[in-house]
């Protein structure tokens, strides 16, 4: 049975475990990978203020180090996961043309 997420941002998985957040399909030649870095209590809520963003490829037959095609740091889950998703797409669309 393949896996369903529960919950997708712009028609792609994301998944979370404690500050470590998954963006896209572990099929795909790319993923994005979100560390939360420190989280502020905004209205009784903890919400993620700084994000460790890295475009990772998931080529297993790399070495970590190469995996690694770009990373930055943002302030705010929406901000990250919106620079991510362009980085993400252009790595898809170029890997497509490849």
């Amino acid at each position: 049975m393949a896996y369903t997420p529960k919950l997708t941002y712009k028609g792609k998985p994301l998944v979370r475990c404690k500050n470590e957040i998954y963006y896209g399909n572990m099929t795909d030649p790319y993923v994005l990978y979100l560390q939360v870095l420190t989280t502020k209590v905004e209205n009784d809520h903890e919400i993620a203020d700084k994000i460790h963003l890295v475009l990772l490829s998931t080529d297993t037959k790399k070495n970590p180090q190469e995996r690694i095609m770009r990373q930055t740091n943002k302030v705010g889950l929406y901000n990250a996961l919106d620079i991510g998703g362009i980085w993400l797409e252009k790595a898809l669309a170029d890997a497509k043309n490849a």
